[in-house]
């Protein structure tokens, strides 16, 4: 089946994995999230996943609280892959082949991330999972997904997200926020939207990478957005 993009790396928090009540993992939102992943397979699209570790550790509170920040951004980067098990897990439990890759060395748990095997992989209709961040401190997981979407050949970057799109203010703060269609890089940067971190955004627009930011609780949102429908806000060139 044609789709507007042939490969994407969707970008969730580690939020996405867990249900909100004190668990920080949950299979069942990890079955959901996986649900959203495999349509958007079974629409045409070879789709690979950053995943984040918020919602067990976050390397920003770490340090907040006391911790070195190079420790800190370590404990995060290992959460990623406790949450990257997990959906794999989940996947695969509903009949899609998966795996996961590692931007740091993990044992026998999970390999390193390798660019030609996780193309081969995604090229053969395995969702790949990756996890690790990039494998050094002081970067974010949105940079990570901007990175491995460049690395990879994707033709867009889906941040999928608890709202549905970019707004000009805070949603949950202001309910006359006003969100936007679409946007250009600079925009974003200039206005200081909190779409990604500025380095992912920077990356993509040196990378004339297509962002797609959409709510991951609207049921189909992912396959939507690799089939070229208007979801959510787009971030791209003038």
């Amino acid at each position: 089946m044609p789709v507007a993009f042939r490969r994407v790396i969707v970008k969730v928090s580690g939020e996405a994995l867990s249900e909100g009540d004190g668990r920080p993992v949950s299979l069942t939102a990890a079955r959901r999230l996986a649900s959203e992943l495999k349509a958007a397979v079974d629409a045409g699209a070879q789709v690979g996943v950053v995943v984040g570790g918020g919602n067990i550790v976050r390397g920003v509170a770490a340090e907040k609280a006391g911790a070195d920040r190079v420790t800190s951004d370590l404990m995060g980067m290992t959460a990623t892959i406790v949450n990257g098990l997990a959906l794999r897990e989940a996947l695969e439990g509903l009949g899609q082949p998966a795996e996961v890759m590692s931007a740091i060395a993990y044992g026998r748990v999970v390999p390193q991330f390798d660019r030609r095997a996780a193309d081969a992989a995604l090229s053969a209709g395995r969702v790949v999972i990756f996890v690790g961040g990039t494998g050094n401190p002081f970067f974010s997981t949105d940079t990570a997904a901007a990175l491995r979407a460049c690395e990879l050949g994707a033709d867009a970057l889906i941040k999928a997200t608890n709202v549905g799109g970019v707004y000009d203010s805070d949603p949950a703060l202001n309910p006359d926020a006003v969100r936007y269609d679409s946007l250009t890089y600079m925009d974003v940067i200039e206005r200081k939207l909190g779409v990604m971190d500025m380095t992912a955004v920077s990356l993509a627009r040196e990378k004339n990478l297509p962002i797609v930011v959409l709510a991951l609780a609207e049921p189909g949102g992912i396959a939507k957005a690799v089939a070229g429908e208007s979801i959510g806000t787009s971030v791209k060139g003038v």
